[in-house]
């Protein structure tokens, strides 16, 4: 029998008890080694609950990426903010201004000039609709701006993080090659107001060398890096006026070649690449097909894909793996499970899900994953539950394969 392995995404729902410690520490009433303790108390606490559901793969739930300092919230890209030298928050319309100064960069949309958010203007901005983002244009959040050389200054966070998630696998008997780090991508790194480079490329590029410093302690200890980099697909809905699919490749390829660059000297069997089309809750009408940019995804020198699947604007392409050939040695790790409904999927239509790309690629090369991170986007208790839905239905899968 293939067994399925399984594994997340990366963000996990934050335990009340991290979150007060955060707003603690953020105010200055509680100090480093009291954080500390209290970070290391629920990383523990959340790699037993991974491995109490019986996921095979797992990580910290990414609670180590939690802004210290001006800013008081954990996010997938936030929190290298305070890893890379050569930012300077400012006030958000302080910042944005230097997006319109910077003529030699791309400049990507804000939410409210996406071409999704003008189609469904009215939805987004309505508070009873389901997907209302508010108003981000008048947010007063600091946001960075490239003011020097983009340096890597983060060391001791990704030491913490490194030590938590081997104590964690160590407590569960588990080997490192079971664990994983979530890191951003340089080109997902690079989506912030510049005032020092003179290219685009510059910036990409100077983000991919100072990164490569996380990446290379994450797997230095054994464990795998997973480059977590929607700005692949989302900049699509991002750059107006629409570009052309041979333009946006173009775009792409510079993120693609930022992410090798990166990960020189790294084996590609410790690294996996998340692509997705941006986690937000709303129609997606906008979002590109993965069949344009699969080829640039698979230039990624990763031993593991992950990308969106279940949701209802993705799952119907499974079916571009009729064609496209998967490398030999690579894997995917499709979501089975969407973090874009409340509805917790049956075991059943997971398995299945998982089925059909196991038909096309090989089950051996098949991991049973999530669309994008639990954490924020659901429920706790819905997040959980579908976590388990996924580890239920890879054993359905595993047993019929």
């Amino acid at each position: 029998m293939t067994r399925i392995l399984t594994t997340h995404v990366g963000s996990l729902p934050r335990s009340q008890e991290l979150l007060d410690a955060n707003a603690q520490h953020a105010a200055g009433t509680m100090d480093d080694e009291q954080f500390h303790t209290v970070l290391e108390r629920e990383v523990d606490a959340v790699m037993r609950r991974q491995r109490s559901l019986g996921l095979k793969l797992i990580n910290d739930g990414e609670y180590g990426h939690i802004m210290r300092e001006q800013i008081n919230f954990g996010s997938w890209w936030w929190y290298s903010f305070t890893r890379l030298g050569g930012l300077t928050l400012h006030p958000s319309a302080e910042a944005r201004a230097f997006h319109t100064k910077s003529a030699t960069r791309v400049t990507l949309a804000t939410f409210e000039e996406r071409r999704d958010w003008q189609r469904f203007k009215a939805a987004y901005a309505d508070p009873n609709s389901g997907i209302h983002i508010g108003n981000p244009a008048a947010e007063v959040v600091p946001e960075p701006v490239i003011e020097g050389p983009i340096t890597y200054i983060g060391a001791d966070q990704v030491e913490q993080d490194i030590t938590n998630v081997l104590r964690g696998l160590k407590e569960q008997g588990l080997d490192p090659s079971c664990g994983f780090i979530a890191s951003v991508a340089p080109g997902s790194a690079a989506r912030i107001a510049n005032a020092y480079y003179e290219t685009d490329t510059d910036v990409v590029m100077a983000c991919a060398d100072a990164l490569h410093e996380e990446y290379k302690a994450i797997t230095d200890a054994g464990l795998t890096v997973q480059i977590d980099d929607p700005s692949l697909a989302e900049s699509w809905d991002q750059i107006n006026p629409a570009p052309s699919i041979e333009d946006y490749r173009t775009y792409i390829q510079v993120r693609v070649d930022a992410i090798n660059r990166a990960l020189e000297g790294i084996p590609p069997e410790q690294v996996r690449l998340h692509v997705c089309w941006g986690s937000w809750h709303g129609p997606h009408t906008t979002d590109l097909p993965f069949q344009a940019i699969v080829d640039k995804v698979l230039q990624v020198n990763a031993g593991i894909y992950s990308f969106e699947a279940a949701g209802a604007r993705h799952e119907h392409e499974y079916r571009i793996w009729d064609d496209v050939e998967l490398p030999d040695g690579k894997r995917i790790a499709p979501g089975v499970v969407a973090h874009s409904t409340n509805v917790v999927e049956h075991p059943e239509l997971v398995a299945q899900r998982i089925e059909r790309f196991a038909r096309r690629v090989g089950a051996e090369n098949v991991i049973a994953s999530t669309d994008c991170g639990l954490g924020g986007r659901v429920h706790p208790d819905i997040a959980w539950a579908k976590l388990d839905a996924l580890v239920q239905g890879a054993r359905i899968a595993s047993e019929r394969l």
